[in-house]
């Protein structure tokens, strides 16, 4: 029973990462932190980009709920809190760094209509090179507004 509630626990906070996602690139990103953000709509020059400091920044609860989780055994619960904050960021590096922004150059079509309605809604974002207007500032979760019009429109970045 333990462990299905620890697993619930870590699912839950996966999917619990999509609102502190969305709340953080709206009010910080395109907020008070938008010096580091700015970077991220506009063009690279290079691997890495200064917006890619969040990501140290938000590794950070991960490796501390870990931790404790580990070492204080009252605590035990944290780690896989943790496990969770982490698997967000492994979704986040792989669709989009990888797959949407194409930092590492494989050949891939999306195919599945949800994923194409992630990238369309992650390039309505992008039409808004300043810091006020945009608009779907979420990751995983792309309301239906944002599906292709039709089966054979580029949804690439």
């Amino acid at each position: 029973m333990e462990l299905a509630f620890n697993i619930f626990l870590m699912v839950a906070t996966f999917f619990l990462m999509e609102g502190a996602a969305w709340f953080t690139h709206k009010y910080i990103m395109h907020g008070f932190l938008w010096s580091w953000h700015k970077s991220h709509h506009s063009p690279r020059h290079g691997f890495f980009e200064r917006n890619d400091l969040f990501a140290v920044v938000f590794s950070v609860p991960s490796m501390a709920t870990i931790i404790v989780g580990f070492e204080f055994e009252q605590l035990a619960f944290l780690k896989w809190v943790g496990f969770g904050i982490l698997g967000y960021g492994i979704f986040y590096v792989l669709f989009h760094d990888i797959l949407v922004h194409r930092r590492v150059k494989i050949k891939f079509i999306a195919k599945s209509p949800y994923l194409r309605r992630m990238i369309r809604a992650h390039k309505v974002h992008h039409k808004h090179l300043g810091k006020d207007g945009a608009e779907a500032f979420g990751f995983l979760y792309a309301p239906k507004k944002y599906h292709p019009t039709s089966p054979t429109e580029k949804v690439e970045l």
